[in-house]
């Protein structure tokens, strides 16, 4: 089974920068869509944004112009890109890749900006 772990949370300040990782234990080409999602109080996960196989990204609105996705696909590994953090953005982050119907998930990392 393919494992996905992210690395690379931590503390920020506001305006500041953060990258975070996600190491897939196989392929990224095991997945049609790998993306981020982080948790919207009261209703689960909430997605950030993600890549398809082809490396098309796309995001949702509230990080549009702040937030990237990219890839190594040497390193099977891809990344959220975050600049601009706010407050707001202070969240427990889950890569997610999806094969189909089959999601996979990673355990999460936390991400913690300060004002």
């Amino acid at each position: 089974q393919v494992q996905l772990v992210e690395s690379g949370g931590g503390l920020a300040q506001a305006g500041g920068s953060l990258r975070i990782s996600c190491l897939v234990s196989g392929s990224i080409f095991d997945f049609d869509y790998m993306g981020w999602y982080r948790q919207v109080p009261g209703k689960g996960r909430g997605l950030v944004g993600f890549i398809t196989s082809g490396g098309t990204p796309k995001y949702t609105d509230s990080v549009k112009g702040r937030f990237s996705i990219s890839r190594d696909i040497a390193k099977n590994t891809v990344y959220l890109q975050m600049n601009d953090l706010k407050p707001e953005d202070t969240n427990v982050y889950y890569c997610n890749g999806r094969s189909g119907e089959t999601d996979s998930w990673g355990q999460g990392t936390r991400v913690t900006v300060s004002s």
